[in-house]
């Protein structure tokens, strides 16, 4: 019922202050008109720390940040990574399988919504997932952008979250919808996959030129926010374990705030290359590279064409792990799961 400046004033003073310093939490800001005018104001008094939380698409765009005058610290939520998923079932005393591999499966098409944990049948855990897809349009896209045609940006969202973790370009998209009788100029799918960044239903990950060290133009990967957001959109439950795997760590990298992009080494392609401050790490993703020495190899050898001295790691579900080059081959479920650093 908190719609207006004076009925946010009027509750926050109904509160009795802390002499020393009064935490203030406030969730779904964007829904009081003119907040920011509030928030400043009491920024002025010393005896207040600041949280406030909501929409994705307002409160991450460059509008909030000419109103809040000042400092602040802007923290980015993801949903729950693997590690989380497994942690938050041991803490609410659910069944978590002794086998990682069957639990990271289950988190593959569970996906990492907190709630989703609560829900017992898979069928309804995607019903669920639908339902925060029809909330994310409603509340953060419809609300603060202009779309003209909803069938044209619900072809596009589906096709880019169809083809997460692809090399794909505006053009692209362009001429495979032209062959299903779609035909949507440039301008509008550049605009709705910008919107569906804005709020944080895809990620971008550009392509790094190893050689020139220059970001290339034209095709990018788009990873999801969460994997259930594919399987919600899809009856079939067969997993592609390439962009499926290359998303959790994608997501793990992104979460510990490693800035990644996609690596590119002559005629050959680095999954990512994460860092941090000034340091760099390059991986390799893939289910298995047990099966034959020509999977192996097509896992070392970008990493082995690269001559610097920053770490390199090929992840994998295997157990029985690889001594190549110096590099780090380690089993992906135990990586996340011990919270390492790359």
């Amino acid at each position: 019922s908190i719609k207006t400046q004076k009925q946010l004033e009027d509750l926050i003073n109904n509160y009795k202050r802390n002499e020393d310093i009064t935490y203030l939490f406030i969730d779904e800001i964007q829904n009081v008109d003119g907040f920011e005018e509030v928030i400043n104001a009491l920024r002025l008094e010393s005896k207040y720390s600041i949280f406030i939380t909501g929409s994705n698409s307002y409160l991450l765009s460059g509008e909030l940040v000419t109103k809040l005058t000042g400092r602040y610290i802007e923290f980015e939520l993801f949903t729950l990574g693997f590690d989380e998923y497994v942690d938050m079932k041991e803490y609410y005393n659910f069944n978590v399988n002794e086998n990682k591999l069957i639990e990271l499966n289950n988190y593959i098409l569970e996906g990492g919504f907190p709630r989703a944990l609560f829900i017992e049948n898979l069928i309804d855990k995607r019903t669920y997932v639908n339902s925060v897809i029809k909330e994310i349009f409603e509340k953060d896209i419809r609300r603060n952008k202009k779309i003209r045609k909803v069938d044209t940006f619900e072809i596009i969202q589906k096709f880019v979250i169809n083809n997460f973790g692809a090399n794909i370009s505006i053009n692209n998209i362009k001429n495979e919808l032209k062959k299903a009788n779609n035909f949507i100029t440039n301008e509008t799918i550049e605009k709705d996959i910008n919107i569906l960044k804005s709020a944080k239903i895809l990620y971008e990950c550009a392509r790094f030129d190893m050689k020139s060290k220059k970001m290339l133009k034209g095709e990018k990967k788009y990873y999801l926010a969460d994997l259930s957001l594919y399987f919600a959109l899809n009856t079939d439950n067969r997993i592609n374990f390439g962009p499926v795997l290359e998303n959790i760590v994608y997501q793990y990298a992104k979460s510990n705030n490693y800035s990644v992009s996609v690596g590119r080494i002559g005629s050959l392609e680095c999954d990512f290359i994460v860092r941090k401050d000034m340091d760099y790490s390059y991986i390799q993703v893939a289910y298995t590279i047990n099966e034959n020495k020509e999977t192996e190899d097509r896992e070392y050898r970008p990493l082995e064409m690269i001559k610097d001295n920053y770490k390199k790691y090929v992840l994998t579900t295997d157990y029985l792990l690889q001594k190549r080059s110096g590099i780090y081959h380690k089993n992906l479920m135990d990586f996340i799961c011990e919270k390492e650093n790359f």
